[in-house]
């Protein structure tokens, strides 16, 4: 089974379509909703994961773009600025996926993009700012 996480974009015109529903009943696609903003006569944007057969996912993604919906791999919105990290370890026990882990041995934070479920518990809670969610 192939997974995805995406951020989709939809234009104004979209927003009142039934996109999800044509994924899972056209496309035999699990949706899981991770993050939505959507207002009715605005662009709207949707974050999930998508998960099924690997020819099913592509023509999941295909029929999104045909309509118009921007699509986006999930780690392109969120941006961990290594510059400004001070490798406090503040954020580490937050974080529910284990996206940002510690090495013990060197006092270092790295950040797994792949991981991350852009809940933004982290953000608030970095005194350095050091962590960008841009949904």
């Amino acid at each position: 089974m192939a997974k995805r996480r995406i951020v989709l974009t939809f234009p104004s015109r979209l927003i009142d379509q039934p996109i999800t529903y044509h994924l899972i009943k056209d496309y035999n696609l699990a949706v899981n909703i991770l993050r939505a903003r959507v207002s009715p006569k605005e662009e709207g944007r949707l974050m999930i994961e998508l998960s099924g057969k690997k020819s099913s996912l592509d023509a999941g993604l295909n029929y999104l773009k045909e309509l118009g919906v921007n699509v986006q791999p999930l780690a392109q919105d969120i941006r961990w600025l290594e510059e400004r990290c001070t490798h406090c370890t503040v954020c580490v026990p937050i974080c529910p996926t284990k996206a940002i882990t510690v090495d013990r041995d060197k006092m270092r934070v790295s950040f797994d993009k792949e991981r991350c479920i852009a809940c933004e518990l982290c953000v608030p809670i970095c005194p350095y700012k050091a962590i960008e969610i841009l949904f």
